[in-house]
C-alpha cells in the first residue's frame, strides 16, 4: 500500500512539473535570488554599521545597546529590502495557485499525514559551531583573545562557513534534485 501511495505522490509532482515547469523555474531562480540578496544586505549592513558609528569595529567594544541596536538595524534593511520582495512574490504565487482550475489543484496530493513529532535543531548549530572553531583554528586565531576580532572577521567567518556548508551539502542535494526532476520528467504520464 505505501508504495501505492509512493508512486501517486511521484505522478502528481510529475503532472505538476509537466504542466508548469516554467513558474516552478521562476519561484526556484526567485528564492535562490532572495537568499544571495539577503546575504548581500547583511554583508552591506555590517560595513555600514562600522563605518557610521552605529556599531565599534571591535568586539571587545560592544555594549548591549550595541548589539539590540545592530539587530533591529539589520532586520529593519533585510525586512526593506529583501522581505518585501519576497512578500509579493509569496502573494503572487498564491494568486497564480489560487487561479488555478480546482479540479486541477485536487489532482496533486503534495503532502501527505503530518507528523506529530517536533524537531530540535538537528544539530545544525553544533555543526556551525564545529565549523567555526576550524576556521579560527586555520586562521591561525586560535589562541588570540576574541576581544580583538573585528566584525569583519566574524561577518567573513560565517560567510566563509555558509559557502562550505553550501559546497558540502548543496552540491549533492542539488545533483539528487536535478536527477529526480530528469527521472520524474521520463516517466510516462
Amino acid at each position: 500500500m505505501t508504495g501505492e501511495v509512493e508512486v501517486e505522490k511521484g505522478s502528481d509532482w510529475n503532472k505538476f512539473l509537466r504542466k508548469h515547469l516554467n513558474i516552478v523555474a521562476i519561484f526556484v531562480v526567485a528564492s535562490i535570488l532572495a537568499f544571495v540578496g539577503a546575504v548581500y544586505v547583511f554583508l552591506w549592513f555590517v560595513g555600514n554599521a562600522q563605518s557610521i558609528g552605529l556599531v565599534p569595529s571591535t568586539l571587545d567594544l560592544w555594549t548591549m545597546g550595541n548589539i539590540v541596536m545592530f539587530i533591529l538595524h539589520l532586520i529593519f534593511w533585510e525586512l526593506l529590502l529583501i522581505g518585501i520582495p519576497v512578500i509579493i512574490g509569496a502573494v503572487v504565487g498564491w494568486q497564480w495557485w489560487k487561479r488555478l482550475p480546482s479540479e486541477e489543484k485536487k489532482e496533486y496530493h503534495f503532502f501527505g499525514r503530518r507528523s506529530r513529532t517536533t524537531s530540535g535543531s538537528g544539530g545544525v548549530s553544533l555543526l556551525f559551531f564545529g565549523a567555526f572553531c576550524i576556521k579560527v583554528y586555520i586562521d591561525g586565531n586560535w589562541n588570540v583573545v576574541i576581544a580583538s576580532w573585528t566584525l569583519d572577521y566574524i561577518v567573513g567567518s560565517m560567510i566563509t562557513i555558509l559557502i562550505w556548508a553550501a559546497v558540502i551539502f548543496g552540491i549533492p542535494i542539488a545533483i539528487g534534485i536535478i536527477w529526480w526532476i530528469n527521472r520524474e520528467m521520463k516517466k510516462k504520464p
